[in-house]
């Protein structure tokens, strides 16, 4: 379900540009990397506000890191059973991930198959970070049966394609089992883990993702979790639908 760029990009190159003013502006056109400027959210500017001027430097991670210490969440009840989320330790998880994702039909949209070496360091990208993505194990009643990126859609590439406010967070979900596809399983967990995301993270206004057009299941999965269709996107490798939960509708939808 996640983006190509995201995976190839989004985790050596921060840069964010300016942002429209509405969805109907997000610009699908391929801006070249090279003449992006930096804009810090408004919420760090404002840090600095007594002085009127603004940072030289991106101010410190939060003690709770970006994502507001995924690893302390609780689990949450779903109609498929109690789950949660578990940040990946490589030593304990690699080998279970990396076989989700040679799986033929995950190949297809995660461009990742390859030996454990090409996960390793997939997950590696994201673990030596600064905590802007943290990859997860979906663990359902006991059994760790999905991987999930939990990320700071506002401080990542994406941003440049759509209209980014402080806070917005990203999903990225592989389905593991064949036996837990096409009988609205990825429904179910992602509504739980855009609810997880919204009572763990007071800040963020919304949830956002961006599935490849062609993944047809994975679409339709996001509109039964309560996600709206914003736009259609252009990213480095694919064209994606771009979803959005919203905080003030998550009852409604």
């Amino acid at each position: 379900m996640p983006p190509a760029d995201a995976r190839t990009d989004a985790r050596t190159d921060f840069r964010t540009a300016s942002t429209p003013e509405s969805d109907a502006d997000i610009r699908t056109d391929g801006d070249s990397e090279d003449t992006l400027e930096l804009r810090l959210p408004d919420e760090f500017l404002a840090m600095y506000a007594d002085d009127g001027k603004a940072p030289d430097t991106v101010p410190p991670v939060p003690a709770d890191g970006l994502l507001d210490s995924i690893g302390d969440w609780e689990p949450i009840s779903t109609p498929a059973g109690s789950f949660h989320l578990r940040p990946v330790r490589i030593e304990r998880d690699l080998p279970l991930i990396g076989r989700w994702i040679n799986d033929p039909t995950v190949a297809t949209f995660w461009e990742l198959a390859g030996t454990e070496c090409v996960t390793e360091a997939h997950l590696r990208s994201q673990l030596d970070g600064d905590g802007r993505s943290v990859p997860c194990l979906g663990v359902l009643e006991g059994t760790p049966m999905s991987y999930w990126e939990i990320y700071r859609a506002d401080l990542d590439p994406l941003a440049r394609h759509y209209p980014a406010r402080p806070h917005d967070t990203g999903l990225h979900l592989l389905l593991g089992g064949v036996a837990d596809r096409g009988r609205g399983l990825g429904g179910i967990l992602l509504r739980a883990v855009a609810d997880l995301v919204l009572d763990n993270r007071p800040r963020c206004e919304r949830v956002v993702a961006e599935p490849d057009l062609r993944n047809t299941p994975s679409v339709s999965a996001f509109l039964s979790a309560g996600f709206r269709f914003s736009a259609e996107v252009d990213l480095a490798a694919k064209r994606a639908a771009f979803m959005i939960r919203d905080r003030g509708l998550r009852d409604a939808l």
